[in-house]
């Protein structure tokens, strides 16, 4: 399965909307570009020509043609991940897939399976876990600095109007899925990644703002309590006025309390740690920034890194297809809570 070292990894791009020229622009610095697909001819047609590489308006032509390409990067509507993964997958190609791995964890667990069976490799983006405050964070929680953890809460705060979602499959069911999808899933990532698995939810979510503008809510309150025993809390919406206001995560521990903030969770804001502390942060990379609004941090250098460290050098998987499974689940069961909470 992995590749000879001295082999430079060829990426064929599959969506060709706002994220795309991030993954384009870092396919370039570690790798190569061999096409791009988007249903949208204009928008496949104007990548192309900005990388000199062909373009395919379906991705089943791209998958046939582009036989030389080791990986697919999947930078297509959410529930588009799941069908578009498992076509290239079973066309015999590694897998990149761009956050959230999908917008159920049937598709989830049905990507899993066909990876296995491929014998490929699924990435699944989750570039905030890079961010030189989480890797403390992270390193200092396995290093048992904060003691037996006791409580988390997490705050997300931003602004997506009217203009975000106007003439996009943004705000859909069918293929965006929810705002802890694709506004929020890095966030509940972490949860999972530095404090463990979701036991029990309880969850209240409504429509708040944009009523005429998406299909499920823009603002959510959820308590939690892991299987560690930890308890949780997460804030979320979408309606802070005019601009992103704050993307927050604060840990309590016996021997320590530490919130990383910011608005993207690129900020050290506070620690007391007992006879410890983090010292000496390198600067984090900038915000996503999509001209009206600006998104998570801008890490997928990392992650490209990564995909041909562990495809050459066996190098370790950041982010597995059993932690995007895991991403997903816990959303569901929120989704599912505010569910029956509905008519609370």
């Amino acid at each position: 399965m992995n590749i000879k070292h001295n082999k430079l990894i060829k990426f064929a791009l599959v969506g060709c909307g706002r994220i795309a020229n991030r993954h384009a622009s870092h396919i370039g610095k570690c790798g190569e570009l061999i096409a791009v697909c988007d249903v949208d001819e204009k928008k496949a047609k104007q990548l192309a020509e900005e990388y000199q590489v062909p373009y395919y308006t379906n991705i089943e032509d791209l998958l046939v043609e582009e036989k030389t390409a080791d990986v697919i990067s999947i930078c297509t509507p959410n529930g588009l991940h799941a069908s578009h993964t498992i076509k290239s997958l079973k066309a015999g190609y590694h897998v990149l897939c761009e956050k959230p791995m999908a917008i159920n964890v049937h598709d989830c667990d049905e990507m899993i399976k066909e990876a296995e069976k491929a014998n490929r490799r699924i990435f699944v983006v989750k570039q905030n876990r890079f961010n030189p405050p989480i890797v403390a964070l992270k390193k200092a929680i396995d290093e048992n600095r904060l003691g037996k953890l006791l409580s988390v809460q997490l705050n997300c705060f931003w602004n997506r109007d009217e203009a975000y979602y106007e003439n996009s499959w943004k705000g859909t069911k069918d293929l965006d899925g929810g705002t802890l999808f694709t506004q929020f899933s890095h966030f509940i990532d972490l949860l999972y990644w530095l404090v463990g698995d979701v036991k029990e939810v309880f969850a209240v979510g409504a429509n708040l703002n944009h009523q005429e503008t998406i299909e499920f809510e823009d603002t959510g309150v959820v308590a939690l309590k892991f299987y560690n025993n930890v308890l949780g809390t997460i804030n979320y919406t979408v309606n802070s006025y005019d601009k992103n206001m704050e993307g927050s995560l604060t840990i309590f521990g016996e021997e320590g309390t530490i919130k990383v903030g910011g608005q993207y969770l690129n900020e050290l804001d506070y620690q007391h740690i007992a006879n410890f502390q983090i010292e000496g942060l390198p600067e984090g990379n900038p915000a996503n920034n999509y001209g009206q609004y600006q998104g998570s941090m801008s890490n997928h250098d990392y992650v490209y890194k990564n995909v041909v460290d562990v495809l050459t050098n066996n190098g370790a998987i950041a982010t597995n297809g059993f932690e995007g499974l895991k991403t997903v689940e816990i959303i569901e069961k929120i989704y599912t809570s505010i569910k029956k909470n509905a008519d609370i």
